[in-house]
């Protein structure tokens, strides 16, 4: 393969800190490269370097003469004053790009709901942040650098992107190197990882799964190492401490040989190590929306942002909420966590529920900005009880990765993935039964996102996860539920592979709005309104029928899924594994019915515009 770019003996420093030293690294054509790491270890440095868009303190950036690199920074870098087709196209005239179906292919897939007319100023910074993508992917570039591209992209974003990076080029041509804290982008789209730790630059075969797998077995083997040296330094420490008289005749290299072993004890990685915080008891009444409705926050009349849902949250249940930006998942949660309240129908609180939100943008620390860690968490309380043991403040917050310099950092000079764990911490020591996390990955590195999922294993209460991270959707959370756009909640069985089904199938037909992926950028605007059905009343009367028998077909399956759960609950109870396992076949089987039987319903109210 020929080699495109790399760095040879980079070499960078902060202050009185070393990010990267002696690096030394390429990229080749076919080299798909995930880069990982802790928060502040390097990896955005790493890239400005060698996209050249900044300078080592030693060593060089090689490229070969022809290779062009196209790079997205994690900042915003567009004019604000431009409209969104002349920041994405510049002069091009319509009819020059709109013929390229590449680039018709880009507009679709991220800017698709965008008004092409609008100011850059006047876009979210999602939308500006898909904006500077597609401006970007739409060149071609022997080498394309992301920083951080999945921020603010929906799961049909991040599953666009993905399937765009996989077919851009040939397998032996071109590269990209890419930041996120996806993993499951990392898995779909990577052939090599990169671990930017201690200064220094790990590189793995594979994905995120086979990064994981070789680095759990390189520290193994490190383990097996240190446990040898452990031995060796207790034999030195032992000898250096016998008696008074005989330690001063020992021989001088033997005691240097024992201070060696000792001061070569390496410092550890900071590890995030969050553990099971005690929650209030929790009744068998939780949280219920019945048959609620709520407008558009200053829409038309008639306009609803949901449409007579039903949503019932049972005690101990893990649930994941997918949909397209603008459906209303935060707006879920301030339903349910009685922010707001619904134009009609009923919001039913359980007496014991006590719930805790992380919000998007964590605004709950603004309050305490001028405060120090430390002091932020003794305001809450200064002793906890965590796994069943006692711990003081200082010690909670160390156990969340904040060393004893750290704690004293002002909140206002914390990092966003400071910040995020930092309240995520604060929220568990009020020690909730319901705990509703809004994008809880945001600003969060892939060892901070492995010790939450960890702690939300062992979390006993209520919990709801509003994420586009499907790696953490399927982790943490047991049942998956969709807003696709159209004021209706629907249940995932399939999990978030099926939603994309259901998405591609609305989309096609034009019987939902909304998403990033709706193709209209062809046009050279935005924002494609609803389709009418068309259909005649003969279809529209089959299709009423088709809904009568869908509906009784589905309430005779939840029946047949219930009592297998119950037959494999006492199966596993009695230890029949064998029994159990049959019993898991039928619930598959069962559950591909009725996929099949959602998917005829969805089919059959398309036909009726519903």
């Amino acid at each position: 393969m020929a080699h495109l770019l790399g760095g040879e003996n980079l070499t960078v420093s902060f202050a009185t800190r070393t990010v990267l030293d002696g690096v030394t690294l390429g990229l080749e054509d076919g080299d798909r490269i995930g880069m990982v790491g802790r928060n502040g270890d390097g990896k955005s440095t790493l890239m400005r370097l060698l996209a050249l868009r900044s300078t080592p303190d030693s060593g060089r950036v090689t490229k070969r003469g022809d290779v062009t690199v196209g790079y997205l920074d994690q900042g915003d870098v567009l004019d604000g004053d431009l409209t969104v087709g002349a920041a994405i196209v510049g002069d091009r005239a319509d009819h020059e790009w709109a013929a390229n179906a590449k680039i018709r292919e880009v507009m679709g897939g991220l800017v698709g709901d965008v008004d092409w007319h609008a100011n850059v100023h006047a876009l979210s910074g999602g939308q500006k942040r898909r904006v500077a993508l597609a401006k970007l992917l739409i060149e071609d570039h022997d080498v394309i650098m992301l920083d951080e591209p999945t921020n603010h992209l929906d799961v049909e974003g991040v599953a666009w992107l993905a399937r765009h990076l996989k077919t851009r080029w040939r397998a032996n041509q071109g590269a990209f190197l890419v930041v996120t804290h996806d993993r499951w982008f990392l898995d779909e789209v990577c052939n090599y990882t990169w671990e930017v730790h201690d200064a220094m630059v790990d590189m793995f075969d594979g994905g995120y799964a086979a990064y994981v797998l070789a680095r759990a077995e390189r520290d193994r083997m490190a383990a097996v190492v240190e446990g040898k040296r452990q031995q060796l330094v207790k034999k030195e420490l032992a000898w250096l401490r016998r008696g008074a008289p005989a330690r001063t005749a020992k021989p001088k290299f033997r005691i240097e040989a024992a201070n060696d072993l000792i001061a070569d004890v390496p410092d550890p990685r900071d590890s995030v190590a969050l553990s099971k915080m005690a929650t209030a008891r929790l009744g068998k009444d939780v949280l219920d929306l019945e048959n609620v409705t709520l407008d558009f926050e200053g829409g038309q009349s008639g306009q609803k942002l949901f449409d007579n849902i039903t949503l019932r949250l049972a005690p101990g249940e893990r649930l994941g909420l997918v949909g397209v930006n603008g459906a209303g998942k935060s707006t879920l949660l301030k339903l349910l966590n009685g922010e707001i309240q619904p134009t009609s129908g009923k919001v039913k609180r359980g007496k014991t529920v006590v719930t805790a939100v992380l919000t998007q943008d964590v605004k709950e620390l603004d309050d305490v900005s001028d405060l120090r860690v430390i002091e932020v968490i003794e305001r809450e309380k200064r002793s906890f009880s965590v796994g069943g043991k006692e711990f003081t403040a200082g010690q909670l917050v160390e156990q969340l990765g904040f060393t004893k310099e750290k704690q004293w950092t002002p909140v206002s000079d914390l990092s966003g993935g400071e910040r995020r764990r930092l309240q995520l911490l604060r929220l568990l020591v009020g020690e909730p039964n319901v705990l509703m996390l809004d994008e809880p990955t945001n600003d969060l590195d892939t060892d901070t996102l492995a010790a939450v999922e960890d702690v939300l294993d062992g979390w006993p209460g209520t919990l709801v996860v509003v994420s586009h991270d499907r790696y953490l959707l399927e982790r943490v959370t047991d049942n998956q539920m969709a807003l696709l756009g159209d004021g209706k909640l629907r249940g995932l069985p399939g999990g978030v592979d099926q939603y994309l089904e259901l998405r591609e199938a609305a989309l096609a037909s034009g019987a939902v709005t909304g998403g990033s992926s709706a193709p209209t950028a062809a046009t050279g605007s935005a924002g494609a309104g609803t389709v009418a059905s068309g259909a005649s009343e003969a279809e529209k009367r089959e299709a009423r029928k088709d809904l009568n028998r869908i509906d009784r077909q589905l309430g005779k399956i939840a029946q047949q899924e219930e009592k297998l759960h119950s037959q494999m609950a006492a199966k596993s109870e009695s230890g029949d594994f064998d029994a159990l396992g049959e019993l898991n076949a039928k619930l598959r089987e069962l559950l591909d019915e009725k996929e099949g039987l959602e998917l005829e319903w969805l089919e059959a109210a398309e036909v009726l515009g519903e």
